[in-house]
């Protein structure tokens, strides 16, 4: 089907990603958040594009903190550390400010999110990512959730090991400049799709840093200033 969508199609794009949620849905699946990709300047000059993409989470996506996730389920995935926000309130059908946005902010977690893609050797385009639900395959949050009060989301850093050593580095600001703007960002680029952000919704705000290759037997954590860590293992 790749072979016959423009890598430069947008809207086509979501419209494959919306076909295949209404076919999850209607099989069962519950859509509990979104998460936005292409947050870096750097992937977007990749890709050849100037914003940030969104997918969908749904409830078995989600790995709880310091499980084991079976290596069966996945085909070539990675790992990126994230600031994750949980929304406390229904989002009106209209555009909103970055302040309207951190106000309705329940509560802050650190997460990993563990991408992964139909394509072969992730040799993708903008309209290859957004159609296959922004490469998204699953997610972990941490235990610890903290008001977004008196936190640097800013200058936080972040640190991704696997397997006791590091390997990524970054920082909240390489996240579009701040998580805020790319939650913001994602609020409204939902409510002019008619599909905004609803109380209880989790969105992963996009990598803080390089995305990491996973094998089997991994251990994977991620540390973000101020939020703590969150991790999990990836089963041989």
């Amino acid at each position: 089907m790749r072979d016959d969508l423009d890598p430069r199609d947008v809207e086509a794009a979501y419209a494959i990603q919306a076909i295949n949620t209404r076919f999850w849905e209607a099989a069962g699946r519950r859509i509990i958040g979104r998460k936005v990709g292409l947050t870096a300047k750097a992937v977007q000059q990749q890709l050849g594009v100037d914003q940030p993409d969104f997918g969908v989470l749904f409830e078995d996506m989600e790995l709880p903190d310091g499980d084991a996730l079976p290596s069966g389920r996945l085909l070539q995935p990675k790992a990126e550390a994230e600031v994750a926000f949980v929304i406390g309130d229904d989002f009106p059908a209209h555009t909103v400010t970055r302040e309207e946005l951190a106000a309705a902010v329940e509560s802050v977690v650190a997460a990993i999110e563990i991408v992964d893609s139909r394509i072969a050797d992730w040799k993708i385009t903008f309209a290859d990512t957004v159609a296959d639900n922004g490469s998204s395959a699953m997610f972990v949050l941490g235990k610890d959730r903290k008001p977004l009060a008196g936190l640097d989301l800013w200058t936080c850093g972040m640190a991704l090991e696997v397997n006791g050593a590091v390997a990524s580095l970054g920082a909240g600001v390489a996240c579009l400049g701040h998580p805020l703007n790319a939650a913001t960002w994602l609020a409204n680029t939902l409510a002019e799709r008619g599909e905004p952000l609803r109380k209880g919704d989790v969105v992963l705000t996009g990598a803080l840093g390089p995305m990491v290759a996973l094998q089997p037997g991994d251990s994977v954590k991620a540390t973000i200033g101020g939020l703590g860590s969150v991790g999990f293992t990836y089963e041989s």
